[in-house]
């Protein structure tokens, strides 16, 4: 062998071990999701593990060809944009959230990693997507027409107490959703021949002299809107509708698992399994703006009667035949 050939030699073989290690980097590397929510880890178990379980019907196990950093908002709003700039700042492949809020922090955090919503009340209106059909940006995901089903929650209270007619109804002015809802609420009340008072809460300190407030006012019932705000301080709501009596709807089945009266809500365990193939789609290469938004298609209507017997308070036979699900 001529000696001019060996170095030639060895730099193949460099070349083709760099090329081999490289190769088995890319193969090695894990994709890694980033997961920012509201509310705290408790609130939130049951849907991060229905989410989970998407995304292993899919081929993905978390710790092992697939990485989940989690950040919980513990219901202070004001967080979020921090959480969200954490999750850019790791380096993760893809953001999943559940709310405006949470939306908008991960969007002002990065223009370029893909954002995945599930439970997002009107994200046309909120500006977060061009359109249902055509997001575009870098925001995509599953919305719950939290705006009409506003309004058929306030039906199912008035069928169920037909007695009823002061609602009192807690919402976020700050959020553009909730202000359709509340709109569209109105219009119901109206229809109905209810009279819905307005109970506007942006944080925790607004609750205690709303509450004073509808109690003057002979509210007779109260309505809660999907908010996590309202979601970060159950407690104290589940205590004022106890303490008086008041039928009560709300707007999430942990509401109901926590105490409350009744919910009607989109099938969440349906919203959080349909995110995980929007997930997937993206870390196989598609691009949000190019994956259409999905709506809500299953609702649930779960009455707990448990704590209808605790506040004395009886639901007629036919609204307890139209539940998906009673608790006892």
């Amino acid at each position: 062998m001529k000696k001019a050939a060996v170095p030639s030699i060895l730099v193949a073989v460099v070349l083709l071990a760099v090329g081999v290690m490289a190769e088995a980097q890319q193969q090695a590397k894990v994709p890694k999701i980033g997961f920012l929510v509201v509310p705290s880890r408790a609130f939130f178990a049951n849907r991060i593990e229905l989410f989970r379980q998407g995304l292993h019907r899919l081929g993905y196990v978390e710790g092992k060809n697939i990485v989940i950093e989690y950040r919980y908002a513990e219901g202070n709003l004001d967080r979020l944009p921090d959480l969200a700039r954490e999750l850019v700042s790791v380096k993760v492949d893809v953001i999943v959230t559940s709310s405006t809020q949470s939306v908008l922090a991960a969007k002002n955090a990065t223009r370029t990693i893909p954002i995945v919503f599930a439970g997002v009340n009107d994200p046309v209106a909120s500006r977060l997507v061009d359109s249902l059909a055509m997001p575009g940006g870098n925001v995509t995901g599953l919305s719950i027409l939290a705006t009409e089903l506003s309004g058929k929650r306030l039906e199912l209270l008035k069928e169920a107490f037909p007695k009823v007619t002061r609602v009192v109804m807690l919402w976020n002015p700050t959020s553009s959703g909730q202000s359709l809802q509340f709109k569209e609420t109105q219009a119901v009340a109206k229809a109905l021949g209810v009279q819905l008072q307005s109970m506007e809460v942006q944080g925790t300190n607004d609750f205690e002299t709303g509450f004073q407030l509808a109690k003057k006012e002979g509210t007779q019932a109260l309505l809660a809107a999907p908010s996590p705000v309202i979601n970060s301080n159950l407690k104290q709501i589940l205590e004022f509708a106890a303490k008086n009596r008041l039928p009560a709807m709300y707007a999430g089945p942990e509401v109901v698992d926590a105490g409350g009266l009744m919910s009607y809500a989109p099938n969440y365990a349906d919203q959080f399994r349909r995110a995980a193939i929007f997930v997937d789609k993206i870390l196989k290469g598609a691009k949000p703006a190019d994956l259409p938004m999905e709506q809500a298609t299953k609702f649930e209507f779960i009455i707990n009667l448990k704590t209808a017997k605790q506040i004395g308070l009886t639901i007629p036979p036919n609204v307890l035949a139209r539940a998906d699900k009673v608790i006892k």
